[in-house]
C-alpha cells in the first residue's frame, strides 16, 4: 500500500521524536538552518504572488512548496520538534527527558532563526539594490505585514495577546498534520499532497508561525516597519511560541497517541450462545 494505518505512522511519530533528541548539536543546527532559509524563501515567494496577482488564494496555495522541501531534505522545524519529541517522553523511551527536550528545541531555534535571519538580509539586499534604491512592492508589503502583526494586535491589548496565542495554536494545529501526512505516504506523491493540504489552509487563514514570523519581522524592520524589536518579541514571537506548542502537541501528537498507542481498553461484552445450544 502506498500510505500506513495510524497505529504504524504515530509509533513512527514517536520515533522520530526519539532520534531527534538523540541527534548531534551540529546536525540538528544545520538541518534547522536549513529549514529555516528554506521556509523564509517560501514567503517571499507566496507574498510575491500575492502582490503580483492581488489574489492571496494564489498565494497559499504555493506556499507548501517551501514546506514539501525541507521535509523531503529532512531538515528540521521548530514546530515540528514541539510535536514529535515530548511523545517519545511519553513513551518513556530511554534517556528522553524534559531536560534534554528543551535543549532540543534551543537548538532548532537557534538553527530557524540564524536560517531565516540570513535569507531576511538577503531579501532586504534584493528588494533594495543593496540599500541603494526605494524599497520594491514585495518589500513594502512585507514591511506592512510586520506592521499589522505587531502593533496591530498591541492594539487590542490582552485581546490581541490572547488572539496571537489562539491563531499560533491553530497555526501549529495544520502544520503539524502536514508532517504527520508526510509520515502516512510512502511515496513522494503522496507524501508532497497529504503536506500541501494543511500548510496551505494555515497560510491562507493568516495563522501565525513562529518560524515564518522570525523572517517576516526582521525583514520589515530592515525595510523601515514601524515598529520595534520588542514589539516583535513580546507581541507576536513569545504568544506564537507558546501557542504552537500548545496546539501541535494537544490537537495533533497526543490526541494520534493516546488512541492509536496508548488505547483504551474495550468493553467486554458476554458472549451470547447460539439459540438451540446448551450452555451446560
Amino acid at each position: 500500500m502506498s500510505y500506513l494505518q495510524p497505529s504504524e505512522f504515530v509509533t513512527k511519530m514517536v520515533d522520530a521524536g526519539e532520534s531527534k533528541i538523540y541527534m548531534g548539536t551540529r546536525d540538528t543546527i544545520i538541518r534547522a538552518y536549513m529549514a529555516g532559509a528554506i521556509l523564509a524563501l517560501a514567503v517571499v515567494f507566496s507574498v510575491t504572488i500575492n502582490v503580483q496577482t492581488g489574489n492571496p488564494i494564489v498565494g497559499a496555495a504555493m506556499f507548501p512548496v517551501g514546506f514539501s522541501m525541507l521535509y523531503l531534505m529532512g531538515f528540521d522545524l521548530l514546530t515540528g520538534v514541539f510535536v514529535l519529541t515530548p511523545l517519545a517522553w511519553l513513551d518513556k523511551r530511554p534517556g528522553v527527558t524534559w531536560p534534554r527536550i528543551l535543549e532540543n528545541w534551543g537548538k532548532v531555534f537557534i538553527g530557524n532563526f540564524c536560517g531565516a535571519m540570513t535569507v531576511a538580509i538577503l531579501m532586504a539586499i534584493n528588494f533594495t539594490y543593496g540599500f541603494t534604491d526605494e524599497i520594491s512592492e514585495v518589500g513594502k508589503t512585507v514591511a506592512t505585514i510586520g506592521e499589522k502583526r505587531t502593533v496591530g494586535y498591541a492594539e487590542h491589548g490582552f485581546g490581541g495577546w490572547l488572539t496571537l496565542f489562539i491563531r499560533g495554536c491553530l497555526c501549529n494545529w495544520m502544520v503539524s498534520m502536514g508532517v504527520v501526512g508526510a509520515m502516512i505516504a510512502t511515496s513522494v506523491p503522496g507524501k508532497v499532497i497529504a503536506m500541501w493540504m494543511p500548510i496551505m489552509v494555515f497560510f491562507y487563514l493568516g495563522f501565525e508561525h513562529s518560524v515564518v514570523n522570525m523572517f517576516l519581522f526582521p525583514l520589515g524592520l530592515m525595510l523601515g516597519g514601524n515598529f520595534s524589536i520588542g514589539d516583535y518579541i513580546f507581541w507576536n514571537e513569545l504568544p506564537t511560541v507558546l501557542g504552537n506548542i500548545v496546539g501541535g502537541l494537544t490537537l495533533t501528537g497526543l490526541t494520534l497517541y493516546t488512541t492509536h498507542v496508548r488505547t483504551q481498553a474495550r468493553r467486554q461484552f458476554p458472549v451470547k450462545p447460539a439459540p438451540g445450544t446448551s450452555t451446560s
